[in-house]
């Protein structure tokens, strides 16, 4: 029979950090009020979240690669919002940030085996979408960002002690 190792969604242990975008304000500050209210309601002590704002979501993966790189953080959060507009200014934004994060997240584990990197960041066509996805009608993508975090964390927790053992 095979063995299933998977994550979970108990309290994980180390410091999270949540990364926001402060361009689109309006949005990115609900994702990150689903973001802290999700660490909290799994276990995470306020002591153990930073929350760290930069201009744009442009400038979210060198600030996402900066705080993995601190080593400090078990969990990282990207949050973010970019709003179609009637310039081709969304496709360069939005692609670079999602580049960008995936290529921190490929690599976090050079910083920490256990530190996982999520991308919240919301790329929508209208203001309207924007809004019902942080928080009004589709969920927070936040906390959907936040939770994939925690699972990740205690995955790849599992997966370090794994390794450790057959060491």
């Amino acid at each position: 029979m095979p063995r299933y190792i998977e994550g979970d969604f108990l309290p994980p242990k180390g410091r999270f950090a949540i990364c926001v975008a402060r361009f689109n304000g309006f949005i990115t500050e609900e994702l990150a009020k689903g973001a802290v209210d999700t660490l909290v309601r799994h276990g995470v002590a306020d002591a153990d979240v930073d929350v760290y704002r930069c201009p744009g979501t442009y400038e979210l993966p060198g600030l996402v690669r900066r705080v993995t790189e601190s080593r400090q953080y078990v969990g990282v959060i990207a949050l973010g919002a970019v709003i179609r507009g009637g310039t081709p200014h969304f496709d360069y934004v939005a692609g670079e940030c999602a580049k960008g994060i995936g290529a921190v997240a490929f690599n976090a584990a050079a910083a920490n085996p256990s530190t996982s990197v999520t991308f919240g960041v919301l790329t929508t066509d209208t203001v309207e979408q924007a809004i019902d996805r942080a928080g009004v009608k589709a969920g927070n993508k936040g906390a959907e960002a936040t939770l994939a975090c925690i699972e990740m964390v205690n995955l790849f927790s599992r997966m370090t002690t794994l390794d450790a053992r057959k060491g």
